[in-house]
């Protein structure tokens, strides 16, 4: 048993966060990375140029959104789930976002925990700006809270300061 050392909640041996109060309870230097099978995936991910603002081709095939962070011109390829969260992580915050972006220095660009939703539902792709205190742009222009506007492959979207291009699938 772990005890959690903010509300002494006993958790199960191995746990990551406290169920009760959403502490972390292992210190991320105290976890060991184990291989894993890919099943002949490389992993490799493509980088580009942050003065290159072109839309680039997703990735990973497998995905049907790719996020590229416009400063790092890092490339995000994300999961194959109808529905992602976009914010950035916080300690000792319970409801993570789906897509983390504080290694793109989300806090300084004013990225709330969660920001926006990124939606796919058939063809059609949205965003929602969900609350957050330094506004969702698309292509420059500030979308209100709570609305969903359609997306397509190229569109840059802002969360706060943080400049990100769309990059859509279509499988």
């Amino acid at each position: 048993m772990i005890l959690c050392p903010n509300c002494q909640y006993q958790e199960l041996t191995g746990a990551l966060f406290c169920s009760k109060c959403g502490v972390q309870l292992l210190n991320p230097g105290d976890l060991n990375t184990q291989n894993i099978d890919t099943g002949g995936m490389d992993g490799s991910l493509v980088t580009r140029s942050p003065t290159d603002s072109s839309p680039a081709t997703p990735i990973r095939m497998n995905s049907w959104i790719s996020l590229h962070i416009l400063e790092s011109g890092q490339i995000l390829s994300l999961a194959d789930r109808p529905e992602f969260t976009l914010g950035r992580g916080s300690e000792g915050q319970p409801i993570m976002p789906d897509v983390d972006l504080s290694p793109y220095r989300a806090y300084d660009c004013g990225v709330s925990r969660l920001h926006a939703i990124l939606r796919r539902l058939n063809d059609r792709v949205g965003i929602i700006d969900i609350g957050s205190s330094n506004g969702t742009f698309l292509n420059g222009k500030r979308l209100e809270g709570n609305v969903e506007y359609p997306l397509t492959h190229g569109d840059i979207i802002t969360l706060g300061k943080l400049k990100i291009q769309v990059l859509l699938n279509n499988k």
